[in-house]
């Protein structure tokens, strides 16, 4: 076999160095001729010079830059990586580098799609962005309270909360590590509902006060305090008056879709409906007007200033509605009277609410703007109250029904406030939780029990 493919320069083949003698594989006529030499075993500078000009006068075959990597090196170099150290880098690549902006591939991928979306698939994204803009602005953050608020769009400026707090323990009684916590857990309850709905919400302290020289009147500045209210918060249509030890468990109903949007489906003014305390209902004297007489009032539910519901003791004021009126400011001032509490307040085991019970039963002129609430609906009793010996499905809170709060009261008697508190604040929390809430703990931390036999909370 041929070492070389390239014609030899002697003619007949051949070469003159030693070792390349060899006969070639290819025969390829000499195009010049060459004397020969004296000493055929020497190579002399004619011969040489001969030679190269014979190799320069023929043409050869050759693979040199032929290859597939010789003839695409410059392309596969360029696009391979290339690593340069810091102090190799010069002072103009350096600016260069510092100056060019970053480049986000996510972007450009976004960039990419959206061009090569049709016109019609582009219109249906911006009607989904468009939603989801408007839901994130007027749900999850702050400005919700702010529309929800307003007279044109939620309303929610009508509407203020009265929290009934207890900064000083009341009467020679100081709170403990429970009462603390029955309040805080009582006021964020509040709070978070009040933020929600664009409601006004109002703490006051109902600690005693010497309001007069000659009397403690604990619990009767409820009256003085809605009064003050109604000043304070000009815009404020409806007030509502809850007690401490009441928790808000369904923060998702707003007062009107529960209560007012159809207040006349919901109330009744004939207190023959439920009359535990067996009032004589509608008044018979000769002077009275069609109104006084009739058990149902004018029959139009905006006359009703007065919305309260009723337990098996007769008025619960642990949570009831009153609005603004002059019919009202005529009720809180006979209502808050110094000289009927003198005389009665010895006979009165409720204070002001056996004070509002009398002037029920002997003024007509309240039972006619008057009205009654479900006691579910807006003063749900926990299983124990008012009645000891099971549930009433009139009074005691049903959690399948999702009733809207919950009121301990009486719970300082022979009950625990802190675990009732507890138990309704988790239910609360359990009945509302979101779709996200509902697959870690109904789903994951299932698993993860099963698993390793050990409760967790996501």
């Amino acid at each position: 076999m041929s070492l070389s493919r390239s014609p030899s320069p002697i003619p007949g083949g051949g070469w003159s160095s030693p070792g390349l003698d060899l006969p070639s594989g290819r025969s390829s006529p000499a195009k010049m001729h060459f004397p020969p030499s004296p000493n055929p075993g020497t190579v002399t500078w004619e011969s040489a010079r001969m030679k190269s000009q014979g190799v320069a006068g023929y043409p050869s075959f050759s693979t040199q830059n032929q290859g597939f990597f010789t003839r695409n090196m410059r392309r596969i170099s360029s696009g391979l990586p290339s690593f340069t150290t810091h102090d190799e880098m010069g002072s103009a690549e350096k600016e260069k580098r510092r100056r060019t902006p970053w480049r986000i591939p996510l972007l450009g991928r976004a960039q990419l799609l959206v061009a090569r979306m049709s016109r019609k698939w582009k219109i249906r994204a911006m009607i989904v962005l468009f939603f989801l803009a408007c839901y994130t602005l007027f749900h999850i953050t702050p400005l919700h309270y702010y529309w929800r608020r307003s007279s044109w769009l939620g309303g929610g400026q009508k509407f203020l909360i009265i929290l009934a707090a207890n900064v000083g323990g009341g009467v020679m009684e100081w709170k403990g590590a429970r009462e603390w916590a029955i309040e805080r857990d009582s006021v964020r309850n509040k709070k978070k509902y009040v933020a929600r709905w664009g409601y006004d919400l109002e703490i006051v302290d109902m600690s005693t006060k010497k309001r007069y020289a000659h009397e403690w009147r604990e619990s009767w500045e409820k009256v003085d305090s809605i009064r003050n209210s109604f000043r304070k918060y000009p815009n404020a249509e409806w007030i509502w008056w809850l007690d401490l030890n009441t928790f808000i468990m369904e923060p998702s109903y707003s007062l009107q879709s529960h209560i007012f949007n159809n207040l006349e489906d919901h109330m009744y003014r004939d207190i023959n409906e439920f009359n535990p305390l067996n009032f004589s209902h509608p008044l018979t004297a000769n002077y009275l007007d069609p109104e006084s007489l009739s058990p149902e009032g004018d029959g139009n539910p905006d006359s009703v200033n007065l919305l309260m519901s009723q337990d098996c003791a007769g008025f619960n004021l642990g949570s009831f509605f009153v609005r603004r009126s002059d019919w009202t400011d005529r009720l809180l001032d006979i209502w808050w009277d110094p000289v009927s509490y003198e005389q009665k307040h010895m006979e009165w085991e409720h204070k002001e609410q056996s004070a509002l019970q009398q002037l029920y039963s002997t003024q007509p002129w309240i039972r006619s703007h008057t009205g009654f609430l479900p006691q579910r609906m807006i003063n749900s009793f926990p299983t124990g109250a008012c009645d000891a010996n099971g549930n009433d499905t009139r009074i005691h809170y049903n959690e399948n029904d999702r009733d809207f709060l919950v009121n301990m009261a009486g719970c300082e008697f022979g009950r625990d406030c802190w675990g009732e508190m507890y138990n309704f604040r988790e239910l609360s929390y359990y009945l509302n939780r979101n779709p996200w809430e509902r697959f870690k703990e109904d789903l994951v931390a299932a698993i993860w029990y099963k698993l390793t036999g050990q409760k967790v909370r996501l």
